[in-house]
């Protein structure tokens, strides 16, 4: 395996070497083949975390958990993909599908690996404090954090797309350059046929001075802009209001798709039915603690 970014080292490429990650983004420079690497190494490592989730109860829940868990990230990034590609187009920025999509994947393999990371943690609660509201909020707060890590990933790799221009609405092709009038030519003419004189050429109509517009309409010129490195560009600022979105359709989806922990007050279920919400949901377990 190489370093570009193929099997396992892909998330120590990310780690250590981020900028080489953007720039081959940028340049859009075999982003199938990363694109594929950070979904393989993601999904591995959430199914092992969701194996580690669902050990708590039986070993049947940690089989489900193993294949919901990447299921989730998944589906949740399948929902909200293109609502951020169409953000970005709207304000004019040109950024491709595979870009957007080599983006995101990035900042959910470093969430996926920093919950791997934990798992020898979470496993260590389970094995020496088994209770199931302990051991929820804990893999909540797991997962919490990690998300956050990855998003903080994604908001700079913006800003490295911003830096490179791909953010900002393409520049307007340079106008045409201005010929330059001639002078007037100077013709000889016959005076009573005996001898001649120079005068001037009468100057065409369309090379005559254009007057200014009148004062009125002079205040409705445009006002000349900041330097664009002192505008946030309008990407910028959709793509928090996409993380804060991305996060309310991840836990909704979370939800509808539990049990990952399962309560070893109750039998295996594969799903259980939509009811309440998943803050609702963590208050409760807070105030039973």
């Amino acid at each position: 395996m190489s370093a570009n970014g193929s099997g396992v080292l892909v998330i120590e490429r990310i780690l250590r070497d981020r900028q080489s990650i953007w720039q081959q983004i940028v340049a859009e420079r075999d982003l199938n083949s990363l694109t594929v690497n950070m979904l393989a190494s993601s999904a591995i490592a959430l199914a092992a975390y969701g194996a580690v989730l669902g050990s708590f109860h039986s070993v049947l829940m940690a089989v489900t958990s193993a294949v919901k868990l990447p299921l989730l990230f998944l589906v949740t990034l399948a929902i909200c993909l293109p609502t951020l590609y169409l953000f970005n187009l709207v304000f004019g920025a040109r950024l491709s599908v595979r870009q957007s999509l080599a983006l995101v994947m990035t900042a959910i393999t470093v969430t996926a690996m920093l919950a791997l990371a934990f798992a020898p943690i979470s496993l260590f609660f389970l094995i020496t404090a088994p209770d199931y509201g302990f051991f929820k909020l804990l893999n909540v707060a797991i997962l919490t954090l990690s998300a956050l890590v990855g998003l903080r990933f994604l908001t700079g790799g913006m800003q490295v797309l911003n830096e490179a221009g791909l953010l900002k609405p393409a520049a307007p092709a340079p106008a045409a350059p201005v010929e330059s009038v001639p002078e007037p030519a100077l013709v000889a003419v016959a005076a009573n046929g005996d001898s001649a004189s120079t005068v001037a050429a009468p100057t065409p109509v369309a090379a005559l001075p254009v007057a200014p517009p009148p004062p009125q309409f002079q205040s409705y010129a445009p006002r000349p802009q900041r330097p664009a490195g002192e505008q946030r560009p309008a990407s910028m600022t959709l793509l928090y209001i996409w993380i804060l979105l991305f996060g309310f359709v991840g836990t909704q989806l979370a939800w509808t798709l539990r049990p990952f922990f399962g309560n070893p007050g109750q039998e295996f279920a594969l799903f259980r039915s939509i009811e309440g919400n998943f803050y609702a949901e963590i208050i409760r377990t807070i105030a039973h603690l």
